[in-house]
């Protein structure tokens, strides 16, 4: 009865769903396109691989796809013959998806959790097993998977108690998708704590740490962009707003208005997490006084350059590598924190928001460490930012207490791997 209600709704938000895709479309065309893919309108690969039955792993957006890539290429490296089909919600992580895995995955716009749409999708796609990145749970994705006998795991699971207190209110829908889920992989203790209080089977569940922690880091950078060279060579201190959400610049060009008074020779890489959100990030920077060089420009940053603006996709980590100190964004409004992990894994400080809950663990194994700091708003940044490029030894003491919780932590991808390969030797196919 409650998918039933919840399927009428869902139909019914149709239009209303089509209508926001149109008006961010606006800033972002590429939200216009590919509609029929949401709606399992597809061209599957016309291959022997459908017959072992493909692996289908979700992943919302660059977070989830980033942490994923990892776990495709052991998949690939384990089922040669099978297809792996990636889905994802938005375009930032389509794209991501083609520049980290291109041909060797088959790609599409992840279906609406409509009944018709997602057995569209399983009847052309035919999976054995379904890998759905951290706490994405659709109800009709689920059943109708586990109705034709598919394999589900839920990997690199996280639910913070924002989150919780959302499935509580749909308790009913959130017990029954829980009850078909044949395995979870937990990144805490404390997201496995909650998912089972929702109403998972304890025996199914297993704490494996996070995925991200098995970030990926290159031996070499391969310099993309003139620019890159010129802030290097100008050899001044480095702040990077990393990831930063709607109505966090602003805040963030507060910071660095104070910080100039102290440092006036710094340098901030401001790079905001939607690439529809560049143009306006750039006319605040000019607005509030700043001198913008854009990435995109491919030309020298020279000492009048006060924001270097990262309006490209696929290019974090080159930016992380010249900073000194990292700020990771989504913390300083209410959006939970983006991933703290990439900085950490190289070496950098790392200063936060105090919204954190999408990486609430992981912070907090930072901060204990002492390569984390929490500031409350763009005063504290400031007075973070000041303080920390005033002592070249904490900075170096920072970066090597991330360095070591990093290297600590990595080992979930082996566990996850050996579930999957459980499940798909169960499975129908």
């Amino acid at each position: 009865m409650h998918r039933v209600l919840y399927n009428l709704v869902f139909y019914l938000a149709v239009p209303v769903i089509l209508l926001r895709l149109l008006l961010r479309s606006i800033k972002a065309p590429l939200y216009r396109q590919r509609w029929g893919e949401r709606f399992a309108f597809i061209n599957v690969p016309d291959s022997g691989e459908l017959k072992a039955g493909c692996i289908w792993v979700h992943a919302v957006s660059v977070g989830e796809t980033i942490a994923a890539v990892p776990l495709i290429k052991e998949l690939q490296i384990s089922y040669p013959c099978r297809l792996i089909v990636v889905t994802t919600s938005t375009p930032t992580g389509s794209d991501r998806v083609q520049q980290l895995l291109g041909d060797s995955v088959f790609h599409v716009y992840t279906p609406y959790d409509l009944p018709g749409s997602i057995k569209r999708f399983l009847a052309r796609v035919q999976p054995s097993l379904l890998i759905i990145m951290e706490t994405e749970l659709w109800p009709n994705m689920i059943h109708y998977c586990h109705q034709r006998g598919v394999n589900i795991m839920l990997a690199n699971a996280r639910l913070s108690e924002k989150s919780a207190v959302r499935y509580r209110r749909i308790e009913q829908i959130s017990r029954a998708m829980l009850s078909e889920i044949d395995y979870i992989a937990a990144q805490s203790q404390s997201d496995a704590d909650r998912i089972i209080a929702l109403g998972a089977d304890p025996g199914e569940i297993l704490v494996t740490g996070s995925l991200k922690f098995d970030v990926e880091i290159p031996d070499n950078f391969k310099d993309l962009a003139h620019g890159f060279d010129s802030i290097s060579k100008t050899e001044r201190p480095v702040l990077i707003a990393a990831s930063t959400r709607e109505g966090e610049d602003k805040k963030i060009l507060s910071a660095l208005t104070l910080c100039l008074e102290k440092i006036p020779n710094l340098l901030l890489i401001l790079v905001p997490r939607h690439l529809e959100r560049f143009n306006s990030a750039a006319r605040l920077c000019e607005k509030s006084g700043f001198n913008v060089q854009r990435r995109s420009d491919d030309s020298a940053v020279n000492e009048s350059t006060a924001v270097f603006l990262g309006d490209s996709m696929g290019e974090l980590l080159n930016y992380f590598r010249l900073a000194d100190i990292a700020f990771v964004g989504g913390s300083l409004v209410n959006t939970g924190c983006q991933n703290v992990l990439e900085p950490a894994a190289l070496g950098i400080p790392v200063v936060t928001g105090p919204s954190q809950f999408n990486f609430e663990h992981i912070c907090s194994q930072l901060e204990a460490a002492g390569g984390l700091i929490t500031v409350a708003d763009e005063t504290e940044l400031a007075r973070c930012v000041i303080d920390l490029m005033g002592n070249k030894v904490k900075l170096r003491e920072m970066g090597d207490a991330n360095r070591k919780v990093v290297a600590a932590n990595q080992g979930a991808l082996s566990s996850v791997v050996e579930i999957a390969n459980k499940l798909l030797s169960t499975a129908a196919h």
